[in-house]
């Protein structure tokens, strides 16, 4: 009795050999290329497992990447506020007298400066301002005592600045304006009462409250 994979087989077998030539190859080419899908299959699947990680990957990276940039300027920002609110902590000096110092520090003379009036610059600062000339002064000492009230560590700047050519070379006549800011002390708050004025606590007067009379005095009932 034969099996029924023998009986099988012979039949394929029978089949085949009853094919023409041309069917053999066809059908010898078509399982060559069965066999290599086979074969080629399991690495190109996981070749295509492992792309698409990569990609996963590089985008987490990216994402990572764009977030450490986002910090660092988040920081560089945090860094900049807090010098900033670092130099208005502190009041300008006297600009005639600060100006003059920076000048002569440069080797610049101030022949002319005058203060300007005081102006409110919203709630929480004022702007004090100083104009000031320059004659005959160079370039490079101009751009020196610039620098130096940049520089200053001061809520001061340059506000304003009119350069003229003169005549000789390298000569400047300089009108500029130099603007301190002034952080104003905040408000007290309308009804708020302090010590001197009266702002301890009344002693309770009600039912009941044991208030102490005052030592050394008779009422009328008590004198003779």
């Amino acid at each position: 009795m034969k099996l029924p994979s023998v009986t099988l087989f012979v039949n394929l077998r029978e089949r085949i050999q009853g094919l023409e030539e041309r069917e053999r190859r066809l059908l010898g080419f078509a399982l060559l290329v069965a066999g290599l899908g086979v074969v080629l299959a399991p690495p190109i699947a996981l070749y295509a497992v492992l792309h698409g990680k990569r990609g996963e990957v590089e985008a987490v990276r990216t994402a990572i990447s764009s977030i450490q940039d986002q910090s660092e300027m988040i920081q560089r920002a945090k860094s900049e506020k807090d010098a900033l609110v670092e130099r208005y902590k502190s009041p300008a000096p006297q600009l005639q007298a600060f100006l003059a110092k920076l000048a002569s520090d440069v080797g610049v003379e101030i022949p002319e400066s005058q203060d300007r009036q005081l102006v409110p610059r919203g709630k929480r600062f004022d702007e004090r301002s100083t104009k000031v000339t320059l004659r005959k002064i160079g370039m490079l000492k101009l751009v020196k005592f610039l620098e130096k009230i940049e520089q200053s560590g001061h809520p001061v700047k340059v506000s304003q600045i009119d350069i003229r050519k003169r005549p000789d070379p390298d000569q400047y006549d300089v009108d500029l304006i130099v603007s301190a800011f002034d952080h104003k002390a905040p408000e007290a708050k309308p009804g708020a009462k302090s010590d001197r004025d009266g702002g301890a606590p009344l002693e309770s007067s009600e039912p009941g409250s044991n208030a102490a009379e005052p030592t050394g005095t008779k009422s009328a009932e008590d004198k003779p």
